[in-house]
């Protein structure tokens, strides 16, 4: 629900926007307060409030006061931020996947275009490319190394911050390097992005908007949740950070070119000898 108000507090008008500003600074004094004393309190009249909670898709005043507290709800802490100890299996399994897909979707609309191509541009044309995470982030640098190296693309991935700084010294002007943080707040992978900027390396990153990472970027790649990383585990950035490499491996694919798709085809035939035959109906 806050979420929502966020999203549509520009398209109200400007009496039901005091009513969702009022929300947004006191959710859980709303939970409790009559509809006068949000009138009041807001400056605006009762009809207003009623009119703003229709606005957010409610039929009236309690019903917008559930879904702001199922809103409010929080998880298992280290867990997951919708999930409760109560939930049965079935409902674990819908909150994960709808939490998931919602955040999805955000993602896909908030995308800024721009910097994809931008971003496919430079790596498409990199001598080397170096992708650098740590934590969960360092099995996504690792997931991206394994698609981009396919490509004929010098590729590494680095999760020590050791080697990440000297990797990162030796970096040039030809280079990229792929910082990949949820919170974009790690101090040892912002050092070694200071260390590739000073060496003229283009930094692309995959992170939250605003974060030091992303103002430290040449090229930044913004993947925002819901999701708070500092209590629950990093879920669902984790997956919007694996769309994106997705995104950019795509896009450098078809950049440079049908000579990919031979070598992407040699990749494949490599590993035929690896796997046992399809059985037949006949075996």
């Amino acid at each position: 629900m806050l979420e929502r108000i966020k999203s549509q507090l520009e398209a109200l008008s400007s009496a039901e926007r005091k009513v969702a500003e009022l929300v947004l600074e006191q959710p859980y004094t709303m939970m409790q307060a009559a509809v006068a004393d949000i009138a009041r309190n807001a400056g605006v009249s009762q009809p207003t409030v009623i009119r703003f909670c229709r606005s957010m898709g409610c039929s009236g005043l309690p019903d917008f006061k559930l879904k702001l507290a199922g809103s409010l709800v929080t998880g298992v802490p280290y867990v997951h931020s919708s999930v409760r100890p109560e939930d049965p299996t079935s409902e674990i399994v819908a909150k994960v996947f709808d939490n998931t897909v919602t955040a999805l979707l955000k993602s896909r609309n908030d995308v800024n275009p721009q910097a994809i191509e931008a971003a496919i541009e430079a790596i498409s044309r990199a001598r080397r490319v170096e992708f650098y995470g740590l934590g969960n982030s360092g099995i996504t640098a690792a997931d991206a190394q394994h698609k981009f190296f396919r490509f004929g693309i010098s590729t590494v991935a680095y999760a020590d911050t050791h080697i990440q700084m000297m990797a990162a010294s030796v970096l040039g002007p030809d280079d990229v390097l792929v910082a990949i943080s949820s919170s974009g707040r790690s101090r040892e992978l912002l050092d070694a992005v200071e260390e590739a900027t000073a060496s003229g390396a283009i930094v692309v990153a995959i992170t939250a908007s605003g974060s030091p990472l992303a103002r430290a970027a040449t090229i930044a790649l913004m993947a925002d949740t819901q999701e708070d990383n500092e209590t629950y585990s990093p879920m669902i950035s984790r997956i919007i950070h694996l769309v994106l490499i997705d995104v950019l491996a795509v896009g450098v694919a078809l950049r440079r070119g049908p000579g990919v798709i031979g070598q992407l085809e040699k990749t494949k035939h490599s590993l035929k000898a690896k796997r046992l035959a399809e059985r037949t109906e006949e075996d």
